[in-house]
């Protein structure tokens, strides 16, 4: 145990040792959905292999758009990321009522809603219906089924009883699979495979059985107690990981975290950390690093840290593991999971509501 941490907080360390403890705050098993990831991967890649498009309807396009929001958008934007460099094509991702301009009959849309009823998916659907675009659906049900089973359209069925940001193998395998069938990249049967067993070998080091000490996950989620995250990562392959960290500490910890990118955040948002005496004790700063990372971005980096270090607020630098891209990518998703989780855990609230999505929902129907 880390006695040290413990004394320098107000927090309960010890907890995050305990099943029991972690049972009692989170009821809904979010502890075991994030554990269990890899066979969710497993479940997605066997409904990746059945998909079975048309490939005479699925001719003739010159540009690919996911349209989905949260737990449902981020699949198709790691895909995206991973894709930069092996898709030769636009691919571009929605996160609104209506897609863009360009959108025509060359085009794929992909309709992507864990719940089904999600508005602005729906919308989009609709948008891309008009402009007689292709249209491929991932789906649990809801609407958006119904309507792609009016239509016809491909629809990648995926299995209910998940909050849609703990369904994240189901948003992206599938998506994946669909675009390698299509011919647009490279079988990925393989490259799913490798990343489900590395992810099995990785996830113990996270799990409640390791205690803090040796708990990469842990430690850091008692670093970010009671400071607000800001998360900074390159521009390429991580760059929808550090969306994905925000996203998590603030629907499982429901604590405000940002995100931002090298280099880009460098010529604005770093005139910022010149005037931070008020709140510099509240702020925690973290590196996600990557083997591959642009050598003038990696140097940026370096730069960047000390001077925020000078500024007397923590950097905490979480590299990547693995030697492909997809076991890198997903190896920093994965300890980026288990630390919200814990971090739920330390500030006693269930990771699983978020009540004030529901309200802001609720609202929207009056």
């Amino acid at each position: 145990m880390n006695k040290t941490l413990i004394e320098s907080s107000d927090i309960d360390m010890e907890q995050l040792d305990s099943s029991e403890d972690i049972k009692k705050i989170d009821p809904s098993g979010m502890y075991e959905k994030i554990y269990r990831f890899p066979e969710q991967l497993e479940e997605a890649a066997r409904i990746g292999r059945s998909l079975k498009p048309d490939k005479k309807y699925f001719t003739g396009i010159k540009n690919i758009i996911v349209a989905g929001m949260g737990g449902s958008a981020i699949g198709g934007d790691l895909v995206r990321s991973y894709l930069a460099d092996k898709i030769n094509i636009p691919f571009f991702i929605c996160r609104h009522y209506r897609l863009p301009r360009f959108v025509d009959k060359s085009s794929l849309v992909i309709s992507s809603s864990y719940s089904g009823n999600t508005e602005e998916t729906l919308s989009a659907f609709n948008d891309a219906l008009k402009r007689h675009a292709k249209i491929a659906c991932i789906t649990t049900g809801g609407e958006l089924c119904r309507m792609a089973g009016e239509n016809k359209f491909l629809t990648a069925e995926l299995p209910k009883g998940y909050p849609p940001r703990a369904a994240l193998g189901f948003s992206f395998v599938p998506l994946l699979f669909l675009l390698s069938k299509l011919g647009f990249v490279p079988d990925v049967d393989k490259d799913i495979t490798n990343l489900i067993a590395e992810l099995k070998s990785f996830r113990d080091a996270y799990s409640v059985d390791t205690d803090i000490d040796d708990n990469q996950a842990k430690s850091i989620a008692g670093k970010m107690h009671g400071r607000i995250p800001i998360v900074y990562t390159g521009p390429e392959l991580i760059d929808t990981v550090g969306t994905r960290w925000k996203g998590q500490i603030c629907e499982n910890a429901k604590s405000l975290a940002f995100h931002n990118q090298f280099p880009e955040f460098n010529h604005n948002e770093l005139v910022g950390w010149n005037v931070i005496d008020n709140y510099r004790d509240r702020l925690i700063v973290i590196f996600l690093k990557d083997s591959d990372d642009y050598d003038r971005v990696a140097k940026r980096m370096s730069i960047v840290k000390r001077i925020i270090n000078e500024q007397k607020v923590e950097v905490v630098e979480v590299n990547s593991r693995g030697t492909s891209p997809l076991i890198r990518m997903f190896s920093l998703i994965q300890i980026g999971d288990f630390a919200s989780l814990y971090l739920a855990i330390l500030n006693n609230i269930d990771p699983t509501p978020v009540k004030i999505i529901d309200f802001l929902k609720d609202e929207l129907t009056k």
